[in-house]
């Protein structure tokens, strides 16, 4: 026989279930809105990089025009020079820093360890502005002249941070046996990293340094507050371009960086998962 617990049981499951399917189509129709909010202004902006007209206001037609005024721009050139210059220095800097310190915290333990971790993972946490103050009092406290000089080194600051966790989850997923079977077989330990250990995390590097390199050229805080006259970077040349108006100019080139961004992205997150 069917009691009154089970009645109730069966009601709340029905219940349930009818709740559920009206939830459903709502949590759906929330999804793509927030996807429409926020990728709607992006293939609006590429698709008025297109644009014939001057104005962004109207369309006249397909256009490559203002690609080309772009590519011929001298002021734009000098400063994609000088964002790739910051860019590969410090990216090639971080990686090397970000890669040793990612193995010292993970294989070693040493005095003052904790403190180091938590140190290294300080620019992820901070907000960008309060670092790019102290970047700023710190280079006038030492009296070093603002240039890309002073970038490179605010840039290192903030990407050996990322490099090292993207490192350092790849080298605490290596397998030692690996390691230990080459020491076995007589290699030592120079050999053993160069010919296993490098090979193993080698994913793990590119992958952190294609995503330092990213956050490097894309940078616009830390940027503004460390560069000194004539050492303009691509970010700041937008940000000064923006201001008499924007452009399809400005379309096209927000267009080049935002693809440029987003392949160095996708090709770190897929070495980072490679195996």
């Amino acid at each position: 026989m069917t009691g009154p617990a089970s009645v109730t049981r069966m009601s709340l499951h029905t219940r349930g279930n009818w709740f559920g399917r009206l939830l459903e189509p709502s949590l759906s129709l929330n999804a793509w809105l927030m996807y429409l909010f926020m990728y709607a202004p992006i293939v609006i902006l590429i698709l008025f990089s297109f644009n014939a007209s001057r104005y962004a206001s109207s369309w006249e037609g397909f256009s490559l025009r203002w690609y080309q005024v772009l590519f011929n721009d001298r002021a734009i050139g000098l400063a994609l020079r000088n964002s790739l210059l910051v860019a590969l220095l410090a990216t090639a800097i971080s990686t090397v820093i970000g890669t040793m310190a990612a193995l010292a915290l993970e294989r070693y333990d040493f005095w003052g360890k904790l403190s180091f971790d938590a140190l290294l993972y300080l620019p992820i946490i901070i907000p960008e502005i309060a670092m790019a103050v102290m970047l700023l009092l710190f280079f006038i406290l030492t009296r070093v002249q603002l240039g890309l000089g002073t970038v490179i080194i605010a840039h290192v600051a903030f990407c050996v941070s990322y490099v090292a966790v993207v490192v350092r989850a790849r080298v605490a997923g290596l397998d030692r046996t690996l390691e230990e079977a080459a020491q076995d077989l007589y290699a030592n330990e120079w050999q053993t990293f160069r010919r296993v250990t490098l090979p193993l995390i080698m994913p793990g590097i590119v992958g952190g340094a294609l995503l330092a390199f990213t956050l490097s050229l894309d940078d616009f805080v830390i940027t503004f507050f460390t560069t000194g006259p004539g050492t303009t970077t691509l970010p700041i040349q937008v940000y000064g371009m923006i201001k008499t108006g924007v452009t399809p100019e400005i379309n096209a080139l927000s267009a080049l960086m935002l693809v440029v961004s987003v392949v160095l992205v996708v090709a770190s997150l897929v070495l980072q998962r490679r195996t």
